[in-house]
Order: structure tokens, then sequence, then C-alpha cells
């Protein structure tokens, strides 16, 4: 690893503005749905942003390879199976999400390779923009970069799609995906050709906007332990006639949860514990819930996040025995799915160094900071590849439409981005 140079000797990527912002417009009109954008993982919007970024790789020089995960890889001619570094993100979003989140990480990797093909430097950088990587379609979040590192299983293979009902496997292989390969486990990428990865992201909470820092080095990413569905089963009976003590009300039972791991949440932070816990799904059935009907079964998430993974554990099995003495006292039972957890990540300390350095160049103001959110790039810090992310402010927060991300503050970013990568090749 070179030592850093001053800004002036580095490639100059904000002249690149005006091509950064026509991929995110153009991209936004291929999958804005009317409220956001839609581009659903491998569906339609991320299979339509995936075709639009290979037209505009190949027509800049670069080559570009599906792996047998689905994934999109953007390499430099000549690169063939040398070491690289990866730089890269997601290409789909959430429902009705925002522009930015995801795509804005393959862009900034697409115009780091694209500057130096157009000024004649050979640098050994690859790009991957991941498919798959958003929970909201099958349940499971880091499908692309899962299924790449081996770590994609057979039920979550067999997850189902939140509209279709068809299976993730099934979405998989329309989109050429090798589902063999995918379910033996097998490692679709040699480890010993991947250098370092760093992807860039927005940030998706209001810290930045508050503290007035355009960019932050990630520090560390939050894993969790998620149901995507557990049930409570109670007795569905007449509003008026069956008096408290002897309902077994399971909307009642599911609030009492509610409160009950709120309160625990909440002594656990007093005691300095890095915790969110989140129930984003409430549902009664809609074919048989009234008025005056006492709900007999209710639909709920559980998700729970924090760096440690012990504090994930004990909080798991804390919400566990809280349903349990719900069912003893209000006389209702719940029907837990498969539980899901993603690992809590750290992100290179060597790797965070450079990109404080690169900041420091800039004369930029940063901040080094933690993920609340998740991202691929803890696949790869979880897999021994030496990783390190950052963040550019966004305003209005992320998965709604509202994601402002200003042009100048990313391609900061870019910059940033672009200065570490000549010092880790």
């Amino acid at each position: 690893m070179s030592s850093l140079l001053d800004a002036k000797d580095t490639m100059d990527l904000f002249s690149y503005q005006s091509l950064a912002q026509r991929i995110f417009d153009d991209v936004r009109e291929l999958s804005f749905d009317g409220v956001g954008v839609t581009r659903e993982s491998y569906g339609e919007g991320e299979s339509a942003t995936a075709d639009y970024l290979t037209e505009l790789a190949k027509s800049e020089g670069l080559e570009v390879q599906t792996d047998r995960a689905a994934n999109l890889i953007f390499s430099p001619p000549g690169l063939s199976d040398k070491p690289a570094v990866w730089v890269g993100s997601h290409i789909d979003s959430v429902p009705q999400g925002g522009n930015f989140d995801g795509l804005a990480g393959v862009v900034a990797g697409l115009l780091c390779q694209i500057a130096r093909r157009r000024e004649g430097v050979d640098v050994p950088i690859r790009t991957v923009a991941f498919r798959g990587e958003e929970s909201a379609w099958f349940g499971k979040a880091y499908m692309g970069s899962s299924a790449l590192l081996g770590k994609l299983s057979q039920a979550d293979l067999e997850l189902t799609h939140r509209n279709t009902g068809q299976t993730l496997a099934h979405y998989m292989e329309q989109v050429g995906a090798d589902i063999a390969a995918i379910q033996r486990g097998d490692m679709l990428v040699d480890m010993s050709k991947v250098k370092a990865y760093l992807e860039l992201h927005i940030e998706q909470g209001p810290v930045m906007v508050a503290r007035g820092l355009p960019v932050a080095v990630v520090s560390g990413i939050r894993g969790n332990i998620r149901h995507n569905r557990i049930e409570c089963v109670g007795d569905a009976q007449h509003s008026g006639v069956v008096p408290r003590w002897l309902r077994h009300d399971a909307m009642f039972s599911v609030a009492d949860l509610i409160m009950r791991l709120d309160e625990h949440w909440r002594v656990l932070l007093e005691r300095g514990t890095d915790l969110v816990v989140t129930t984003g799904i409430v549902q009664t059935d809609p074919a048989e819930h009234s008025i005056s009907r006492i709900p007999g079964r209710v639909r709920f998430s559980f998700e729970a996040r924090s760096k440690s993974m012990d504090t994930l554990e004990a909080f798991y099995q804390l919400m566990k025995a809280e349903c349990a003495a719900i069912s003893r006292e209000r006389g209702v039972r719940f029907d837990f799915d498969r539980r899901v957890v993603s690992a809590p990540a750290t992100m290179d300390a060597q790797i965070c160094d450079v990109l404080a350095q690169a900041c420091k160049g800039r004369d930029t103001a940063f901040e080094v900071i933690p993920s609340g959110a998740g991202h691929d790039a803890s696949l790869f810090a979880n897999a021994g590849i030496p990783s390190g992310m950052l963040f550019v402010r966004n305003q209005h927060g992320s998965h709604n439409p509202n994601e402002a991300m200003e042009i100048h503050d990313f391609m900061l970013g870019v910059q940033v981005l672009s200065d570490a990568l000549d010092h880790l090749h």
C-alpha cells in the first residue's frame, strides 16, 4: 500500500458530475412507480437498471460480466483474473423507495473506473452491482452477495416473494443464477482475487445532516435477528359479549408484547447497550376482521439490531420468554416462522484510516460513525476480506421516496473514494 499523496496529485472526479446526474436521472425514470422508485429484487426494475448500467459501461470501454449469482461485475479491459480492489453496492430498492439507496455506491465505482479509462490510467478496480440486497421482497437481505460467497442456504432459496408466492430460487434462476452451485454452497468468487472491498452509501439516518457532515467513515455495521412473520393465535369472538377475563385477544396480546419489549429496550439503553428494536408489520386478516370482532389471529414482524451478537441473542431470548408469559396469562399462543440472522461486522482499521486520510486531504469535515443499517460490506468483512465504507449525507432518511442526496456531496464522496483507491491497489 503506497503512502498518501496530496489531493492535487490525484485524479479530479468533480468534472464527472454531469455524467453522475444523468445516470441518476435515467435510472430514476426507468424505475419510477408514480410515488418513488421500485427496483424489485430479481424483478423488472432491478433488471432494467442492470441493463442500463451494462450498456453505459460498455459504451465507456469497460468489460461486463454476470457472475453465477446474477450480480454484475464491471472491469477495465485486460484485467482478466488479476487481483483487484472491489467497489460496489446494490441496485434493488424497497417498494416506493428512494433513488440513491444502493445505486449511489454502484455509480461511484463506475465513475472511478470511467475516469481512469478516459484518462488512460490502468488501475485494478472492479465495480460490482449486487442484485437482491433488500429484505423487503423475500424477507432476506444480502441475497446476491450471500450467494456469491456461498452463504445462501436452501432454506433461503425457498423463501417466497411477498406478492407472488414464488420462491427466491425461481426468481434467481429467471435472471441466470446458477441455482445448483448456490444450493451446494459453492464459493462463486476466488477470494484471493479480491484485495479489498469498498462501498459508498448514503447515510440512511439523520446524524450527518444534524452534524453538518458531507461524508463520514463507517466503523462497523449492526447485525440483526428477525422473524418476518410471527402469528399470535387467540380466540375470535363477539366484541360485545365476552368480558375481559374470558377473552383470548390476539391483538391485545401482541400490543402487550410490544410494550414489554419497549420497556426492556429502554432499560438496556440506560445501561449503554447498543440496540434498536422494531415491529414494522402488524396485521389482522382483512377477510375476517371487523370492528365488532375480537381478533383471533394477528401476524407481526420482529427485528432487533445491535453491534453485539451477544446483545442480539440475549434480547431475542427475552422476547421468547415474554411470549411464553403472555401465552400463559392471556390464553394465546405464538407461532414463529424461521429465524433470520445477519451477523454484525467491523470495518478494517487500515482501510478506515485510508478513507479518513483521504477526507483530510480534501479538507472536508468528517467523523467516524457506525452504520445502523445493513450493507453488503458486512458479508465481505465477515468473510475475511478487508472492507471499508464511506457514507454520504442524505436528507429525509431512506427507504422512502424523499431521499435527497445533494450531487455535490455525492461527488465529494466519489472523490474521497477515488483518492483512497489510489492507495489501496
